[in-house]
């Protein structure tokens, strides 16, 4: 349900005033349009059953004291599927947190999650141990260093890191500005503006061997710019797209992949011999071999040809060790 601190705070205003209210000031008071505050009177009178009665005669809105329903009070917290998985989510991340300074706040924390959850319809009481959260390939990861970059990330400050890149197994130090901490595929990332590359880049986090703020102010990206550069292409390799697969999948795998979402881009459509076509703007190969590769031969690159090359060089290698 939409604007539940709204609807909250209208029924508080109606319960609370002997006198009806008229439109223009439950928009004052919500602090909101008139066709939200028409949604939100629609909400609390239709969905919620509230005794509100519109008399324009009166002057507005009020509580109808000689209705049977009431007194009225609202039925608790409402979540929706979406914010009932983004709380049992929090809860579990939570849960994988290692003790340390903050152990009395996590724990107060998770103890208020767990109240809102009771608080949705029908939940007596919540059993978060029969709901699993699988965590696949988890990196371990340093809690101190995490909270190290999370400052320098809320103080827009730089950071001196130092860096074992696992592409060519050298380690280097570098002066990066922290953009964004990403979680992504069960594993954090730092998107950052490296001062020794002159662009952005992305680290991992369980890469970071050690980390401190040196102070200077951090160099911030335009969010459009950062939108561009780290979420236009597939996975988690950033930069502007410059290539574009064309996936054919067979039309058992389609039926799986049909209801995935790889990219915020893609394009699809179901051929006419029952497979399943998906492209995908891409900038670096790596991550979208590994998961072509996953559908072994339910998948056929299309395009581009040096992907498809690629994938035929895997299929030809795998091959050879089987025989």
């Amino acid at each position: 349900m939409q604007h539940l601190d709204k609807i909250v705070k209208l029924h508080k205003l109606l319960k609370s005033r002997h006198t009806s209210i008229s439109g223009p000031e439950i928009e004052k008071e919500l602090e909101c349009s008139k066709a939200t505050r028409q949604r939100v009177i629609a909400d609390l009178r239709d969905r919620l059953n509230a005794p509100l009665v519109c008399d324009r005669s009166a002057g507005g809105y009020y509580y109808d004291r000689d209705d049977p329903r009431h007194p009225f009070e609202l039925p608790g917290i409402w979540l929706s599927a979406e914010e009932l998985q983004a709380l049992i989510a929090c809860q579990h991340l939570l849960g994988n947190l290692a003790p340390g300074l903050l152990r009395n706040e996590i724990g107060q924390l998770r103890d208020h999650l767990e109240k809102l959850l009771t608080r949705s319809p029908g939940v007596k009481s919540p059993q978060l141990g029969r709901i699993k959260i699988l965590s696949q390939a988890y990196r371990s990861r340093n809690d101190e260093l995490f909270l190290t970059l999370v400052q320098a990330l809320f103080n827009q400050r730089q950071l001196h890191i130092q860096y074992h890149a696992r592409s060519d197994d050298k380690t280097s130090e570098r002066p990066v500005s922290p953009q964004n901490l990403v979680l992504y595929k069960d594993n954090w990332y730092l998107d950052a503006y490296c001062h020794q590359r002159n662009e952005p880049r992305t680290f991992a986090l369980d890469r970071i061997k050690s980390a401190t703020i040196n102070g200077q102010p951090a160099y911030l990206l335009e969010p459009d710019s950062l939108q561009q550069h780290f979420g236009s292409s597939y996975g988690i390799f950033a930069g502007t797209p410059k290539h574009t697969a064309i996936l054919n999948f067979s039309a058992k795998a389609g039926r799986w992949v049909a209801d995935e979402t790889w990219h915020s881009r893609q394009q699809f459509e179901w051929l006419t011999d029952g497979r399943y076509q998906l492209r995908i703007p891409f900038n670096r190969h790596e991550e979208l071999l590994m998961d072509v590769l996953k559908y072994g031969a339910e998948v056929e690159v299309v395009e581009p040809e040096f992907l498809r090359e690629l994938v035929r060089d895997q299929a030809e290698r795998m091959l050879a060790r089987y025989r």
